[in-house]
């Protein structure tokens, strides 16, 4: 008895905001029909009468409706009665028959009068002038659209809240016959209407209930060179691109549409003709100051809350740390995905991942299978379609993964180790490749690629990569067929013509992954099985110095000690100078060279044949895969006993870049690296000018002297 209290009390709510919406409705109307009788009439009565046909009898009916109601529930009992309010409700049913014959008519009267009738919109406006709706002229027509259909729904929910009603009102009661009587009137009507509806509304009822919600994500837009963050959703029948519109106070959210295309319109394949895109690109150097300002406030946010802060300096910096992350989502995508309507419109997003890229082709490629042809919807169904994404979005951060929690403890830092073995499953022989990626900053890269493996159904890789962790929680693992066809350009995206064959990801959970154990594993997809073994190294681990127990070699054996032996004739050890050789014979134009992993087989052959002076080591990196020698340098100076820099004047150093008179700052970092004992020194600088031809080449090889600084700064410094 008293849940029946509580669904009454909610009746009563949904029909005072009924009796608003259609108080809203029929605002107008008393001008409209003032200015009919004019000699400059802006509608004629006929079109008045034709868009607000029956409102004026539905609001009486259910005002009468509400007062009944309210003082009923308000001198509440178990015993008071409200089945005749709801059987009177029932039996008026006809009036809503009498609108929804005439409501596609009213739909498309109001519809041309906005568009052909300037004055409509500015009586509208002037009439809705002292209420607290949106005064918006250009919203108005929308408004008394999306206000129309209020009925219509209105009507399909009457005989929900008379089941809720009957179900916590006992047999027993008085009200029981009543409420059972005009559940089967509501029932019937139902029914009928459903049976006599005409077939554009029939069409719209179904493409309403029918339109499911398959994938939505928060994207970047091309939009005429501009990049603009957009939230996509894919129905089941169309493809909506919305901008979500906060409100004063960050409440009240809403969407635009800024376009959409019917799935049976839209093609990944562009004309003949069609433009290359011109992506803007954002500088690496920029998108690390934005990840260091989100770390910084990740970090605040976590200290501010072990002090017990008010939630207002912790409310702050949530926002700020919003702001750092939309502008990284809007910063860091360059992967374009075309999609072109068959009108001839394009339109361009930008991705990160090619995973994610494949994802939206694959799951729009399916349902175009599956869909059927679209009407094009009217303003008032774009509307109420626009209105429903903030209820349907499953994507409700940006970006993706970053609001979950401000503590960076979610996700794992350090070097990931993994071994692509082999995949079986193909049904056919295939020149065949792997790329892993994995996430971070909420966004995903790829981060190693394995060899072709030649015309096979059982590839055998067996390679091994070094991947670097910054936050990550998932990696992913996708299959490539690789086409040898390089004349030809896939129209889709500007890449090769290589094919996914399949794709897979797994979560890395740190407590599976912490053994020093490999952990092997195995990657599902489209029927092909992957095998995997990782190995993960924390980051507190992974720059810790060891000190050799060797007598003699090259690696974790103090530079000194190595450049002192009888091979050397240098004061630069002979592993740096020939490294850095075979870099600058073919490595200068290498794509992320230094930055891309190397397959950590080849680096353990070299780092042997080094260790072992063996003669053959040049014929071996001849024939290895540049990132292979570049990774073996990196880990040469990441195993020395001490940074190339040393511990003794890590201190200063980091003292030194923090002055802020740039003479001073010179003078000091001069005077600390001539402090350096010779053979690290002349190391450095023979490395330094190295370094610096790579990055005379960025704009081929995509490593700017900030991106190498990146990759060396933790293994010669600390």
């Amino acid at each position: 008895m008293e849940m029946r209290k509580w669904v009454l009390s909610g009746i009563l709510a949904t029909e005072e905001a009924y009796l608003s919406h259609l108080e809203a409705l029929l605002l107008p109307m008393k001008p409209l029909k003032a200015a009919a009788t004019t000699s400059q009439p802006v509608l004629t009565v006929a079109q008045i009468e034709t868009i607000f046909f029956k409102v004026p009898e539905l609001y009486e009916i259910h005002k009468e409706f509400y007062d009944g109601l309210l003082p009923r529930v308000q001198q509440w009992s178990h015993h008071q009665r409200v089945g005749d309010l709801f059987q009177k409700l029932a039996s008026q049913l006809g009036v809503y028959r009498a609108f929804l014959d005439n409501y596609e008519l009213a739909v498309e009267t109001a519809e041309k009068c906005c568009q052909a009738n300037s004055q409509f919109a500015e009586i509208s406006e002037s009439s809705m002038h002292s209420d607290s709706h949106d005064t918006n002229r250009d919203k108005w027509p929308i408004l008394l659209l999306a206000l129309l259909y209020k009925p219509v729904d209105r009507v399909t929910r009457s005989t929900l809240v008379l089941h809720d009603l009957l179900k916590h009102t006992p047999t027993s009661h008085p009200d029981h016959p009543l409420l059972q009587d005009a559940l089967r009137i509501s029932q019937n009507f139902l029914s009928s209407i459903n049976e006599e509806t005409t077939s554009r509304r029939q069409s719209l009822a179904t493409h309403m209930q029918n339109r499911q919600l398959l994938k939505d994500s928060f994207m970047v837009e091309l939009v005429e060179g501009t990049r603009k963050l957009r939230h996509v959703f894919l129905f089941t029948d169309l493809l909506l691109c919305a901008k979500l519109k906060k409100q004063i106070g960050g409440k009240n959210q809403q969407y635009d549409c800024k376009w959409y295309i019917p799935l049976t319109e839209l093609t990944f394949q562009g004309p003949e003709d069609t433009e290359p895109l011109a992506i803007p690109q954002v500088s690496d150097e920029e998108l690390d100051a934005v990840k260091v300002k989100i770390s910084h406030l990740r970090s605040e946010i976590q200290r501010e809350k072990r002090a017990n802060k008010g939630s207002k300096v912790i409310d702050r910096l949530r926002k700020k740390l919003s702001e750092q992350e939309s502008l990284l989502l809007l910063t860091s995508p360059s992967m374009p995905l075309r999609l072109f309507n068959k009108n001839g419109k394009s339109y361009s997003f930008l991705i990160s991942s090619d995973y994610e890229r494949s994802e939206w082709r694959e799951i729009i490629r399916e349902q175009q299978q599956k869909c059927v042809k679209t009407p094009s919807l009217t303003s008032m169904e774009l509307q109420m379609l626009t209105s429903s994404c903030l209820k349907l979005q499953t994507v409700h951060n940006i970006p993706l993964s970053l609001n979950k929690e401000e503590d960076e403890s979610s996700g794992l830092y350090g070097f990931l180790n993994v071994i692509v073995h082999s995949a079986s499953g193909l049904k056919q022989s295939l020149n065949l490749y792997c790329t892993l990626e994995v996430d971070s900053f909420g966004f995903f890269l790829n981060k190693a690629k394995t060899r072709v493996y030649r015309y096979t159904t059982e590839p055998k890789w067996n390679e091994e990569f070094e991947i670097e962790l910054e936050g990550s929680q998932t990696l992913r693992l996708l299959c490539y067929e690789k086409s040898y066809n390089r004349t030809k350009l896939n129209k889709e995206d500007g890449d090769s013509t290589d094919r996914i064959i399949g794709k897979g990801q797994i979560l890395l959970d740190a407590q599976i992954l912490q053994g020093k154990d490999w952990q092997r594993t195995v990657i599902p997809m489209n029927g092909v099985e992957v095998k995997l073994s990782m190995k993960f190294t924390s980051r507190e681990f992974s720059l810790k110095r060891m000190p050799s127990e060797k007598p003699m070699g090259v690696f974790g054996v103090k530079i000194s000690t190595v450049t002192k032996s009888r091979r050397e004739r240098s004061k630069v050890p002979y592993i740096v100078r020939q490294c850095l050789e075979e870099i600058e014979r073919r490595g200068m134009e290498e794509v992320g060279i230094y930055r891309v992993s190397g397959v950590a087989t080849d680096i353990q052959a070299l780092k042997t044949a080094f260790d072992t002076n063996n003669k053959d080591v040049s014929v071996m990196m001849s024939e290895m895969d540049v990132n292979a020698i570049a990774g073996t340098l990196k880990l040469y100076f990441r195993e020395l006993p001490e940074p190339l820099f040393t511990d003794e004047l890590y201190p200063n150093f980091a003292g030194g870049i923090t002055l802020t008179d740039s003479v001073a700052k010179e003078s000091c970092m001069l005077n600390l690296l001539l402090s350096l004992p010779e053979p690290n020194l002349v190391t450095f600088l023979f490395l330094l000018d190295h370094l610096k031809r790579v990055a005379e080449k960025e704009s081929v090889n995509k490593m700017s002297l900030h991106n190498l600084a990146t990759v060396f700064g933790p293994t010669l410094l600390r």
